[in-house]
């Protein structure tokens, strides 16, 4: 229990929604950035949560990441967008590239939308929920520079590209989308931090140190030099890998990693996504399929060691309704309580509550922080 903090999930919004409008962000910019990390502290992500707010305001210091900035429409071909989004918060860059490309949808039935130079896009489910709301199916693909390499390749024996998230969403006639939302490595480089913070050790065969021998110890991620994650899945998981960096990196324009990558330790990331409409491929058979598959799946007798068959998207709903979530005590006090910095919260009285924040008290009980793998 020492490692972690109560939090009200409405107060803690508006403190973080506090920090960035200290440093410049205007009220719309810190909602969506504080409504997107809490949401993923209340979904069971704490690696994606408030506890990245000191990450965030050190890109702003260093003089790389920008305060309200807009995505810029940079190539436009009805179908296909292209657009800079010129270092500005992931949480803003990516809700827009998203809302320009459900426009899209609305028009042609289909968008596709690669997304270059954004600061940290955060839970990239999130965005496959967005679409997902509309009844759109959509997918994604991501990488990420500015951090030293983080994930081995499948066979060697020290970092070479990142985590590079892979997510696809599809709605569901209940309303419940099917998302997955995964890193193509073990673990993301946030679950490692949770894991330190906690002062736990990460699961067998999933990270090697600067030497490429295999750990236990999250710490390595944090050292120099630094060791390495391994892909999920071995091969497979490294190849979708690959294919991320390809996709999102080398055809937005954002870049991937080679040998003259400048590291800069402020995350930068690419996305590529494909947006479409599935009533325009004729009839509504697929709202009735997709129902009958998930049936069909979860009715599959309990494994010996199984709690229960759950979609892809049912974790996070699961905690959501729970509204259980941990935050660990480190990164809280750094981000919301730290000492004379640029983005400390101001004595001040707030009022308004950021959409998507249940008024209700954050639980804090370690057997309720499951990491998802």
């Amino acid at each position: 229990m020492s490692n972690y903090v109560s939090a009200h999930p409405h107060r803690l919004a508006l403190a973080t929604v506090a920090v960035f409008r200290g440093i410049g962000s205007s009220e719309t910019e810190a909602r969506l950035i504080a409504d997107n990390l809490v949401l993923a502290n209340l979904t069971g992500h704490d690696s994606h949560g408030v506890g990245l707010v000191p990450l965030y305001l050190e890109g702003v210091r260093a003089g790389i990441v920008q305060v309200n900035q807009k995505p810029e429409l940079v190539a436009d071909a009805d179908v296909m967008l292209a657009l800079d989004g010129r270092m500005g918060f992931g949480q803003v860059i990516g809700h827009e590239a998203m809302e320009l490309g459900i426009r899209r949808v609305h028009e042609h039935g289909i968008c596709l939308v690669a997304t270059r130079n954004s600061h940290h896009l955060s839970r990239i489910g999130h965005w496959g929920e967005q679409c997902a709301r509309t009844g759109y199916v959509s997918t994604q693909y991501v990488n990420t520079l500015g951090l030293p390499p983080l994930v081995a390749p499948y066979g060697g024996s020290d970092a070479r590209v990142a985590t590079n998230p892979y997510c696809a969403a599809v709605p569901s006639p209940d309303g419940h989308p099917v998302v997955l939302d995964m890193a193509t490595s073990k673990i993301a480089l946030g679950k490692a931090r949770v894991a330190m913070n906690k002062g736990v050790a990460v699961e067998d065969d999933t990270l090697i140190d600067a030497d490429g021998e295999p750990t236990n110890d999250p710490s390595v991620m944090y050292q120099d030099p630094i060791g390495a994650i391994l892909p999920f899945g071995g091969h497979k998981g490294y190849g979708l890998g690959i294919i991320a960096e390809l996709l999102a990196g080398a055809l937005s324009g954002g870049g991937t990693y080679n040998a003259g990558t400048v590291i800069t330790k402020v995350i930068h990331n690419n996305m590529l996504s494909i947006i479409f409409d599935p009533g325009r491929l004729g009839g509504t058979h697929w709202r009735k399929d997709i129902s009958r598959f998930i049936d069909w799946v979860k009715a599959s007798p309990l494994g010996r060691s199984a709690e229960g068959v759950l979609m892809a998207g049912e974790p996070e709903r699961i905690a959501h309704r729970a509204c259980g979530t941990l935050e660990e005590r480190n990164s809280y006090r750094r981000s919301i309580l730290g000492g004379n910095q640029r983005g400390r919260p101001r004595r001040r009285r707030l009022s308004g509550r950021p959409g998507g924040c249940p008024d209700r008290m954050i639980l804090l009980f370690p057997q309720h922080a499951r990491a998802r793998q």
